[in-house]
């Protein structure tokens, strides 16, 4: 034992100051290297690359317990019930992680390619092109497309990823026949101004119409005939939608709203077009509240889907209520009133369907063009309800106010959002990455958009551990390098400091076993 001790000392003494400088930068170096690499992988995936790997891999080997399987103590009938619940809940995780088109997507040509020649900056992810290309697909092709010349140039058209080569195949289908898909791509894609894009969609219209009629007359003759007809039903119903909103942004807004409510009369089904909320904001633009209560009452129901347009639209409506006349100082001294009550309850209930609305419409953060698709409840969903609905919110005098005085509030109600809601459902865990995706969070040197991310995630453990450890040594070997004895001497009382218990134990160990037996274990 204390020739072991003897050889560490040595040892130690023999070490130089260098030594020490090599040791703290190097410790410094790989500390710095993990610090930078865990703070990217936390700034893409929003979590810790060691804590994930820890708890996937180190987890189960250490005897971790899945806290989903069900309790054996409990009743078989209780076991049903929980896993259905658990069912339930995982459909309804996986319903509202779904990826939605945008209804007042902007024109591509007219608006998204106009804002690139201005600004240089593309508003278009990749991502979300992709899944425009898939909607054209699902929507305006069908099995029997190579029947038709025109419809089946155009059906490679819409799996074509070169703008000008999809522009290009419109042209040549246009030269075989009258194509209402080829009129809808122009007017999308290669029309640069909104009038443009209206004279061409009116023609796809005539073109629409035509082969929808004569669909509907074939549409019980087989299999084949009904797909076709179901495919010229989404072209025709496109093309109206697509119409009325060239109407609301020229101005024409009455029009708009009589165009969308025909539409909506003569395609009741088609709800996947959300035509409704196309119609929201036009009502909402005329300030016709009575008609937007309407629609409300119809669309807002317990058994339809949400959506941040009909949550803040009804908030909205109960704010106009009650905004012009108040005040928070009155409100603390006398209380709510049931009006009030009612409209900061609303504005709770849209809080908590989605949280990152209150910023964009109170100008705490920027907006940039929305995108084509959208995630509800998500980063992406709240810019494309603001991008269009901040003027209506503006344009009631107080709401702006009573929404930046109570907003807050809603997390109160629900301190720990991800696991369980008040009115909703718990806030997905899947819309940071799929609004990453959606989003176009970075171009170049400069943010782009910085995705809003809620709950707020505080700083992983490791990464300030990480971040401690980095800078612990850097001053380290600064200190070694500017001050070498000195810091020599402070290592070796560190070290002596450090190994003073063991050798204390190991003292009153030698003083109590017997001479020979510790011998005997100093030799194996």
């Amino acid at each position: 034992m204390f020739g072991t001790e003897s050889s560490l000392s040595m040892f130690l003494n023999t070490l130089t100051p260098k030594f020490y400088v090599a040791l703290t930068g190097t410790s410094s170096l790989i500390s710095g290297l993990i610090l930078i690499f865990e703070w990217w992988y936390f700034r893409k995936y929003g979590t810790s690359f060691i804590e994930q790997v820890s708890v996937s891999h180190l987890r189960p080997l250490l005897g971790g317990v899945d806290t989903a399987a069900p309790n054996n103590n409990s009743s078989s009938s209780s076991n049903s019930s929980s896993s259905n619940g658990e069912t339930d809940s995982s459909r309804q995780s996986v319903s509202e992680c779904k990826v939605w088109r945008n209804p007042l997507n902007l024109f591509r040509g007219a608006e998204y390619n106009r804002y690139t020649w201005v600004t240089g900056r593309e508003p278009l992810t990749y991502y979300d092109m992709n899944l425009s290309a898939q909607d054209h697909q699902t929507f305006f092709t069908c099995d029997s497309d190579h029947l038709r010349p025109a419809d089946a140039i155009m059906q490679k058209a819409w799996r074509e990823r070169n703008p000008q080569a999809r522009i290009s195949a419109a042209h040549e289908a246009l030269e075989l026949e009258d194509c209402a898909t080829a009129y809808i791509l122009l007017a999308e894609e290669e029309a640069t101004t909104i009038m443009e894009a209206e004279r061409l969609f009116k023609q796809a219209l005539k073109a629409g119409e035509l082969c929808y009629r004569r669909s509907q007359t074939l549409q019980h003759h087989g299999t084949q005939y009904e797909a076709q007809h179901r495919r010229d039903t989404n072209v025709l119903v496109y093309i109206k939608r697509r119409l009325a909103m060239c109407s609301r942004k020229l101005g024409r807004t009455r029009e708009a709203v009589k165009m969308m409510r025909d539409l909506m009369k003569e395609f009741p089904l088609l709800s996947m077009f959300n035509i409704h909320e196309n119609l929201l904001e036009s009502l909402l633009e005329l300030q016709n509240y009575a008609d937007v209560q309407a629609v409300l009452a119809k669309y807002d129901d317990i058994s339809l889907p949400k959506s941040a347009t009909i949550c803040y639209t009804a908030a909205l409506l109960k704010a106009r209520a009650v905004s012009d006349k108040f005040s928070p100082e009155a409100a603390s001294r006398r209380g709510l009133s049931t009006a009030e009550m009612n409209a900061v309850e609303a504005i709770h209930r849209a809080v908590e369907f989605n949280p990152h609305v209150p910023k964009y419409l109170l100008e705490m953060k920027s907006l940039i063009l929305p995108p084509e698709h959208i995630l509800k409840r998500g980063d992406s969903e709240a810019i494309a309800y603001a991008f269009f609905h901040l003027q209506h919110w503006k344009r009631v005098e107080g709401a702006l106010n009573l929404l930046h005085c109570t907003w807050e509030g809603t997390f109160r109600m629900i301190p720990y959002p991800l696991e369980k809601g008040h009115l909703f459902y718990p806030y997905p865990i899947c819309t940071e990455t799929a609004d990453r995706e959606l989003l176009p969070s970075a171009r170049g040197e400069a943010v782009f958009h910085e995705v809003s991310v809620y709950p707020k995630k505080e700083l992983p453990f490791f990464i300030l551990f990480t971040a401690g450890l980095c800078s612990f040594t850097a001053m380290l070997a600064l200190l070694t390098h500017q001050f070498p004895e000195l810091m020599g001497v402070f290592a070796k009382a560190f070290l002596s400091t450090l190994f003073a218990p063991l050798n204390f134990i190991m003292e009153k160990v030698e003083s109590i076993l017997p001479s020979s037996l510790w011998h005997q274990l100093t030799r194996i």
